[in-house]
């Protein structure tokens, strides 16, 4: 967690302050602040000078939120920029005259120009390292049937067969043209090869660039690029090139056509003339959902046609892609399987087996940071034989779990304990003040818990027995916290002997309205009367309550919305 999503977490939420909705009603707000002024205002506590205090400093809070949200431009600000940008002067979003649309837009507006100066000073390098290595001696010299035992060594023999570097880096001249400059050398087998790149793109309008590109190699070359969007779903990438050979000038054309089929699908049309790829007509179909992604690709034309199908299931819970693909064409087949794994936040590990005829077995093996790119394939046997797969894909497995175990776990969990400890004295004083605040609010709301306990007694109505919030026991699902403690508005402190927890039960019963209780999708932390009593940690709320003298439970996670009462809450077997 940096710096600036520590102080955002301590930030007031004004939403949740009065316990309403992103989209409540100018009605459900001033609902909510009547009822709450009744709760603190300063004159309720005039009697006590040190309640009296207290509640002047919540209640500023809560009539400080009521402005912004009851003000229609203050709130579309405070939506898009949060507090600090109703703090910032001189900015063209809080111009009174502004529509909420037109502060939002003219945020975007602002947003852009700074992106675009920030562009200038970037270079945005880019960069890919591949290694190619054959490890065909480890299988195939077991099938020779003509190898010399006195010349057999024990260890096989594992070559780097091939090396190829590329960088290229970006420089923004002017807000419509960037120039790119792109190196690539080559060895394969002892032979060398090297080119470099220039171009420059032209940002015509909203709708089109141009590109010119120069290069030199083997022989110079020179290429023309436009790409224009046609229409809202559709556009066109056309693009030719000159390359000056001891051979001869060798021309290629390539040209693209895209259209948006629906909100998750596209297709592509391509066509390629010229060049050492030969001839080619392929389309292709892509489909980007939340969970999958496939890939469906058919080309016709010289030196290969072939028709490839390619699947990837999204597993974000777990930072985990799994890909499964097959190529079949006249090169012969090839199937693919593998795996990628988020590392961080800018960085991924990925294996995958590729089993093919006549290509064999080969292990692909790719490291990803940030922009810069390693990929290692490694070529394991010249035939499909059961072992090379077999070893290609637990080998991986077994390394990526022993590595996990071993190195990132620890250093993850230093790495959070870190960040908690940092957090904590950063934000300390602050976190004193929260707590002194919440202890406060519970004894101003002292007597409405009493009225709204005594009244929801009369009727059976919803009585809130104990609640408590904070982190859960290691393997425990709730808290154990009996229904037979029942709370009698102690403060929101936490114990020696549970520190993590606090009891909310005063809080909780005071948002009880005609008998039912809601709570927002967002941390609890942030209501009247809590803080966070274990900053960094996983907190949950317990709720032991009655309804219609009828004993119930239920827990929540921190932002797991919260409605009460409900019937699958209701405890069947008290014992």
């Amino acid at each position: 967690m940096d710096e600036e999503g520590e102080n955002i977490l301590l930030e007031d939420n004004y939403y949740q302050l009065l316990n309403v909705s992103k989209t409540a009603s100018t009605e459900e707000i001033n609902s909510a602040y009547r009822r709450f002024s009744r709760m603190f205002h300063p004159d309720k506590h005039s009697t006590d000078p040190t309640k009296q205090k207290w509640a002047e400093q919540i209640f500023n809070k809560v009539k400080k939120a009521y402005e912004v949200l009851s003000d229609s431009h203050k709130r579309a600000i405070y939506d898009t920029l949060g507090k600090r940008g109703l703090e910032v002067d001189g900015w063209e979003v809080i111009f009174r005259t502004r529509t909420p649309k037109e502060i939002r837009e003219e945020y975007e507006r602002l947003k852009r120009e700074r992106e675009e100066r920030r562009l200038q000073q970037s270079a945005n390098p880019r960069g890919t390292i591949t290694l190619s290595v054959n490890a065909t001696d480890m299988f195939m010299k077991y099938y020779d049937e003509y190898e010399i035992l006195e010349d057999a060594t024990i260890f096989p023999n594992i070559e780097l067969s091939g090396m190829t570097i590329q960088q290229s880096i970006d420089v923004p001249v002017t807000l419509r043209n960037t120039m790119t400059l792109t190196g690539n050398i080559s060895t394969q087998n002892g032979i060398g090869t090297g080119s470099v790149n220039a171009s420059n793109r032209y940002l015509n309008s909203e709708r089109g660039w141009t590109e010119v590109e120069t290069g030199i190699g083997d022989g110079p070359l020179l290429g023309f690029k436009v790409f224009r969007t046609l229409s809202r779903l559709m556009f066109l990438n056309c693009g030719t090139v000159l390359h000056f050979t001891a051979r001869g000038v060798a021309p290629s054309l390539a040209s693209t056509m895209a259209m948006q089929l629906d909100a998750h699908s596209v297709g592509y049309l391509t066509y390629r003339a010229g060049g050492q790829g030969g001839s080619s007509m392929s389309s292709i179909y892509v489909r980007d959902s939340e969970k999958y992604h496939t890939y469906t690709a058919l080309q016709i034309g010289n030196p290969h046609s072939f028709f490839s199908f390619n699947v990837m299931r999204k597993l974000p819970q777990h930072d985990l892609k799994l890909r499964l693909s097959m190529k079949l064409g006249t090169f012969g087949a090839i199937a693919e399987y593998g795996a990628e794994k988020k590392v961080s936040q800018n960085s991924s590990v990925s294996a995958a087996v590729m089993v093919g005829v006549p290509s064999g077995v080969l292990l692909k093996l790719k490291w990803t940071c940030s922009t810069q790119t390693i990929v290692m394939p490694v070529h394991l046997c010249e035939e499909v034989l059961p072992s090379p797969v077999f070893y290609a894909t637990v080998v991986p497995l077994v390394s990526w779990l022993v590595f996990k175990k071993l190195v990132l776990d620890p250093i993850n969990r230093e790495r959070q304990e870190r960040e908690k400890q940092r957090s904590m004295e950063a934000n300390f004083e602050r976190l004193q003040e929260m707590q002194q605040q919440a202890r406060a609010t519970v004894e101003l709301m002292r007597e409405t818990y009493s009225r709204i306990r005594s009244d929801e007694e009369k009727k059976k109505g919803l009585v809130i027995v104990r609640a408590v919030y904070g982190k859960l026991p290691a393997g425990a699902e709730s808290h154990e916290v009996g229904a037979e403690e029942a709370g009698d508005g102690a403060q929101p402190e936490p114990t020696a002997a549970l520190p993590d927890l606090i009891d909310v039960t005063v809080p909780l019963q005071c948002l009880v309205k005609d008998s039912r209780l809601e709570l927002l999708d967002a941390s609890k932390s942030e209501l009247p009367g809590f803080y966070d009593p274990c900053v960094g940690e996983d907190k949950h709320l317990t709720i032991y309550y009655t309804f219609h003298s009828n004993p119930c439970c239920c827990t929540v996670s921190d932002r797991q919305a919260v409605v009460l009462p409900r019937n699958n809450h209701r405890i069947k077997n008290r014992s």
